[in-house]
């Protein structure tokens, strides 16, 4: 389960690097307890994807769901929505795929929703599918195998700007930026998605043409 930290040192003397768990648990494995969006750019500069966060973070707020953010410690960002285990898989991943659709619309010239890289070559892939039953993604402070040892990070909506690097969290600084600063998502489990309410706003923004 890695729910302490015999468990976590454990698989690290395995040899485990990451640590990518199921967005669900072990109770309700059927239910996701968080959504996630995941913007993977692919030969595009940095500075778009932090621009298309903070559009997503935009439209979220629209429709009344709070996110928190974090970097992928790869490439990319994640954010994430808190579901507390309401909905099936199937729910979660077609709200997500409505919601970057949208999204896409925003932003067509650095963003797709086409999964094959060969179709959407130097663009941000807004990856719904990280939320179908069985996908994996890097936990909070994962460590992950790239140069410099870097972090998946969570972080302030604030440090969400145009000197935003994934290479600044790494194995090295991350445990004393713990320390140092209150926890970013602290407030993620306060509350939870009501997606019927946030699906009605979502398509009145569609209808509307005011994102």
């Amino acid at each position: 389960m890695g729910s302490d930290k015999a468990s976590l040192l454990y698989m690290v003397n395995l040899g485990c690097i990451e640590i990518n768990p199921w967005l669900s648990d072990y109770k309700m494995p059927d239910k996701p307890k968080y959504m996630v969006i995941d913007l993977d750019p692919h030969d595009v500069a940095f500075t778009d994807t932090i621009i298309v966060a903070l559009g997503a973070k935009e439209l979220f707020d629209l429709i009344g769901i709070p996110v928190f953010i974090k970097t992928s410690g790869s490439k990319g960002l994640h954010i994430y929505s808190y579901l507390a285990s309401q909905y099936n898989y199937d729910i979660a991943v077609e709200f997500a795929k409505y919601f970057v659709t949208i999204l896409q619309k925003k932003f067509p010239k650095t963003t797709s929703i086409e999964r094959s890289p060969a179709k959407r070559p130097k663009k941000i892939y807004l990856d719904f599918l990280q939320n179908r039953m069985g996908q994996t993604i890097a936990s909070p402070y994962s460590v992950r195998p790239k140069t410099g040892a870097t972090v998946s990070t969570p972080l302030n909506w604030d440090e969400v700007n145009a000197s935003l690097k994934i290479s600044n969290f790494t194995l090295f600084n991350v445990p004393d930026r713990v320390k140092k600063i209150d926890n970013p998502w602290a407030n993620l489990h306060k509350r939870k998605v009501n997606m019927i309410k946030a699906l009605d706003k979502l398509k009145s923004i569609e209808l509307k043409g005011n994102y």
